[in-house]
Parts: C-alpha cells; structure tokens; sequence
C-alpha cells in the first residue's frame, strides 16, 4: 500500500519529486514564445519525465517509484474529474446543433479509423492504437491520460500517443491560418467558409484546447464569432469524453468475453472518473461557483495534470519504444489527413443540413 505506515514518507517523497518537475514545466510553459506554440505544460513535463527516465533515474531512491505511480494513477483519475470545471453544458448549446454534430462526427470517426488503421494496416498493439485514436479524436494530451486507466496501457505507450499529438497537432496550428488566409476566406462557392463555419471546422478537428484558442488568435482581424466558435466546440469535443470512455469501458468488457479471457461473465469497466466528470461539469453550469474560484481551481488542476503526465515519462524508457517503428507516426498522420481534409467535408455538409 502506497500509504502504508511503511512506505507513507518514501510515497510523498516521490510526489514531491514528481511536483517539482510539474511545477518547473509550468514556468517553462508560462514563458512567453512556448505559450504561443500552444505547448502546454502537459506536454512540457511529459517530456522532462522521459528526459529523466532515460538519464538520471537511478539518483532517486527506488521506494520513491511508490509516489510517481500514485502520481501517475490517482493524481491523473482526481485531475480529470476536475478537469469539467472547464465546460458548462450552457457553452455547448450555444453552439448550436451543427457544432454539436461536428464534434459528433469527427470523434467518433476518427476514433474508429485510427483504432482501425493502427491495429489492421499499420500493426500497433491495441493499447498504443486507442490511445493515439483518442488524442486526435478528442482533446489532445489529456485525452490520452483520460484514456489510459481504461485500457490499463503502460505508460510508455502513453508517452507514444502524446508524441503523436505534439507533432500532428503542433502542424495544426500552422496549417490552418494558411489554409484561411489562401484557400478558404478570399474563395468563392464550396471552399469559401464564414469566420464561424471556420470556428467550428477548428474546434471539431485541431488536437489541443491551447492549440484551437492559437489559431484564429493568429487569423489577422479574426472575428470574435470565430474564436468563439472553435473554443465552444471544442469543449463540445472535450466533454464528449466521458461517454467515450464508458463506451470503450462496455467495447472492452463484451470483447473480453468474446475471446474467452472474462470468466465468470462479463468484467465490465466503468471509467467512474468520467461520469464524475460530467458530474463536475453539471455542477459548474449551475454558475455556483464564482469565476475567479474557478480559475483557481482550473490552475490546479492543470498542475495536477502536468504532474501525472511528468509521473507517466519518468516511466517511459527508450527501449520499450523498439519495434514500434514508423507506425505510430503513419497512423496519427491518416488521422490528421482526415480530421483536415475529412472534417472541412463534414463541417460544410453539417452547416447546410442544419
């Protein structure tokens, strides 16, 4: 037991280690020239992590290994619970129909392309597939740690999938304001699309939040519907999570059975922490809280989550990575061709319909 009379001061000893990475990779986060490459502190502590793991983890005692995998497991359950301190449900009607049936569409089919592709074509364990699928499908790093306790994956594989959105997601960001300022905003016909059609087709198919907020903040005289838009959307996408996840949680359970592994019926996994979350984000639309507490709590929790992410690359060693190949890159590359190419086709058709 991590908190044992025993081992209770080596397991803090390990979070506080693992704290004080998280809190280095905020400030480097916080700094100016990384914060508009919309790199969040997330993806700064995964990386120190493994910069760690591969150089210098034999300086800390081998007890501590206790608190970062409390970091890595516990922490990141409790940060995403409050992670919906971040959505309100208002903010999802807002958008309309339309934006909801973006994120709809998108999620679920890029989901299953890339799960499909990563395992079929392209030869990925089923846990480095999904968990790459559910980066570029959802939120980017932190759906990728949300994803992770459902499938049980290693954490090298964790580390795999947030590489993939740093890289496909970071191309994002630059991608897109070209895209409107050549393509998209002067044409005519099928191609043009108003600053809100452009709002939605980011917030339903760039990886990240920091990422989404980036883009049309770097659209010279973008409109504020715009921003707006893609951030609403988004958030669509992100609180679409949790009944991702407890889908996932029945798909696991019913295909265990199939292959003869549950026995004594069914193990179904119920990712409560996702219902918590909803829970979280119910509770936040009833406005109780006033917004500057909820900034706090937001901070927080964003802390929380840079430290489960830094717990996770301290975990991940080079050698696991061999044998993987190029095939995560090829996977996570046909996903973001289809959230570009796929997600413009379906936000055009979706904004007719409705």
């Amino acid at each position: 037991m991590a908190f044992s009379a025993k081992n209770r001061k080596d397991t803090l000893s390990g979070i506080i280690f693992v704290a004080i990475f998280a809190a280095a990779a905020t400030m480097i986060g916080d700094i100016g020239f990384i914060k508009s490459l919309g790199i969040s502190p997330l993806v700064i502590g995964i990386v120190m992590g493994i910069f760690y793991a591969n150089t210098m983890n034999n300086r800390i005692p081998n007890a501590w290994g206790l608190g970062i995998t409390f970091s890595g497991k516990k922490i990141l359950r409790f940060a995403i619970v409050f992670y919906g301190f971040r959505i309100t449900f208002q903010q999802i009607a807002d958008v309309g129909i339309d934006g909801f049936m973006v994120s709809l569409i998108m999620l679920s089919t890029t989901f299953i392309l890339g799960t499909y592709l990563g395992i079929k074509a392209f030869k990925l364990d089923r846990d480095t597939a999904m968990l790459t699928a559910s980066g570029a499908s959802v939120c980017g790093a932190a759906a990728v740690l949300a994803t992770e306790p459902v499938l049980k994956a290693e954490g090298y594989k964790t580390a795999v999938a947030v590489s993939m959105v740093v890289l496909f997601g970071t191309i994002s960001m630059f991608l897109y304001p070209i895209l409107y300022a050549s393509i998209i905003e002067p044409a005519s016909g099928f191609l043009h699309m108003s600053p809100q059609e452009f709002g939605i087709y980011v917030g339903g198919t760039i990886h990240e939040v920091a990422q989404v907020v980036a883009v049309p903040a770097s659209i010279l005289g973008a409109p504020a519907d715009m921003a707006n838009s893609a951030v609403i959307v988004k958030m669509t996408r992100v609180i679409m999570i949790a009944p991702m996840l407890i889908a996932l949680g029945f798909y696991l359970s019913y295909t265990a059975k199939r292959s003869g592994k549950a026995r004594g019926g069914v193990q179904l996994v119920i990712p409560w922490f996702a219902v918590y979350f909803i829970g979280m984000a119910g509770f936040n639309s009833l406005g109780l809280v006033p917004n500057n507490i909820v900034a706090v709590i937001n901070d927080i929790d964003t802390f929380l989550l840079t430290m489960a992410m830094t717990a996770l690359g301290m975990g991940t060693i080079f050698a696991k990575f061999k044998g993987l190949g190029l095939a995560p890159i090829y996977t996570a590359g046909v996903m973001f061709l289809w959230l570009v190419i796929g997600g413009f086709l379906v936000t055009k058709v979706v904004v007719a319909v409705f």
